[in-house]
């Protein structure tokens, strides 16, 4: 675990953690319903090239908010297991500067910018 973290960042950073995820889960529910798509037998289809567009840009909208989840679902498992705060990469400490932007990084600021 990162040893630059006092206990009340580390709850904090957890806090923002668990909070985001819930608003992720619910935003994922929302964007995982098909659309009605219209069920005009005759005339234009335009209404159902929107309707399959429309639906087409959720699914992806929804797949990158899966991803986020996931990280953050990470973020928090190596809380309960101690090794949250260090780089995937170098195994360097996070620093809290990075934690307090994205505290699901995976990476330091060394590795994020390629350095």
């Amino acid at each position: 675990m990162n040893m630059n973290l006092s206990e009340q960042e580390l709850q904090k950073l957890k806090e923002q953690l668990e909070k985001e995820a819930g608003e992720l889960e619910l935003k994922v529910k929302s964007l995982g319903k098909m659309p009605e798509f219209g069920n005009d037998v005759e005339g234009d289809l335009s209404e159902e090239a929107d309707e399959a567009e429309e639906f087409s840009e959720q699914v992806g909208e929804r797949e990158a908010y899966k991803e986020r989840l996931a990280d953050i679902e990470l973020a928090l498992d190596k809380m309960s297991r101690n090794e949250y705060g260090k780089c995937e990469k170098c195994s360097d400490e996070i620093s809290l500067e990075v934690l307090k932007v994205n505290p699901e990084s995976k990476l330091c600021r060394n590795c994020k910018v390629g350095k």
